[in-house]
């Protein structure tokens, strides 16, 4: 079994209330060998909502304290992004999902790149908050782009 984020499986939760469908992994969702989650719902934001970015360091520093995540009108929502990470890490343990698939760039999700905190649309190295807290507890991640290749 393996989790994969919610907007991969056509669900409408991205900030702005889209989707980022992948086929192949919608499939997976209806044939009952995926279960969905979006840590942003999960951690009590809405959709839609404005969009967030880690400012000052990564998911990995959001973690440890020393970055924050913000939204484009400049609110705090980084308590939410944590929450979101453990409800998912839970979900993850609870299953005992064997890898999690999740959406690229994303302040949550991001594996491998995120986008760096101006709302420029330019991404830097780093992984979103929930993608680090897996990592941290030694669950294995890939992004969409892995997942399709595989």
């Amino acid at each position: 079994m393996i989790v994969v984020s919610a907007c991969l499986a056509g669900l409408p939760v991205r900030y702005n209330g889209l989707s980022s469908l992948e086929k192949k992994i919608h499939r997976l969702v209806s044939e009952k060998k995926a279960i969905t989650a979006c840590p942003e719902l999960l951690g009590g934001l809405e959709t839609p909502r404005q969009p967030a970015e880690i400012v000052g360091g990564s998911g990995e520093d959001v973690l440890d304290g020393k970055a924050k995540v913000f939204d484009n009108a400049g609110t705090d929502v980084t308590d939410a992004f944590v929450k979101g990470a453990y409800e998912t890490l839970a979900i993850v343990k609870k299953i005992q999902a064997t890898v999690v698939v999740l959406k690229e760039n994303s302040p949550s999700c991001g594996s491998g790149k995120i986008y760096d905190g101006t709302f420029t649309g330019e991404k830097v190295k780093g992984h979103g908050v929930t993608a680090a807290l897996l990592r941290r507890n030694g669950v294995r991640i890939i992004s969409e782009t892995q997942f399709l290749k595989e």
